[in-house]
């Protein structure tokens, strides 16, 4: 495939799960896949949870930054092809009108950030989350997009929402 996909993940305080999916998609994505994260209210910081769950699957935790959705929606930004909202809360709000219209849809994981409990038991949450996506982003990766009309690609992403 001679083609590059940009690829946006979504949260609301872009500090836990979009950046996670966006680690996960820039490792295992390159070189046809480049991969983003934003959020529709950012935190401004990325949990230290997710960076060291990132860094325990032996990827890069440098230049993660939780960043606002505005900055893809700018007219210099980058086209997106993609956009998977990762938390629900992301899923119900008005988002941008995306140029180019990509397709879109909605991977729901539960917050590891709301877990209140021991430190293993947040860091199980973490864990759990980050396996989730991981599951999502592999099965998407392995998609044949060529031979995939918009419809069916469409669908085949709902499907993969909902394992």
């Amino acid at each position: 495939m001679d083609r590059r996909f940009n690829v946006l993940f979504l949260c609301t305080g872009n500090s836990a799960r979009s950046i996670m999916a966006e680690a996960i998609m820039h490792a295992k994505g390159q070189p046809i896949f480049e991969a983003y994260s934003a959020g529709s209210h950012p935190s401004g910081v990325v949990r230290p949870e997710a960076l060291a769950q990132i860094a325990a699957s032996g990827m890069s935790v440098d230049g993660y930054r939780s960043k606002s959705w505005d900055e893809f929606a700018a007219p210099d930004a980058p086209r997106m092809d993609f956009v998977f909202t990762v938390c629900d809360n992301a899923a119900h709000e008005v988002c941008p009108v995306w140029p180019g219209h990509p397709i879109t849809a909605h991977w729901g994981v539960p917050d590891p950030a709301s877990v209140v409990g021991t430190a293993a038991e947040v860091q199980a949450a973490f864990v759990r989350a980050y396996a989730v996506l991981d599951r999502r982003i592999s099965l998407f990766l392995a998609l044949p997009l060529s031979s995939f009309d918009a419809m069916a690609l469409q669908m085949e992403l709902d499907r993969i929402g909902r394992q």
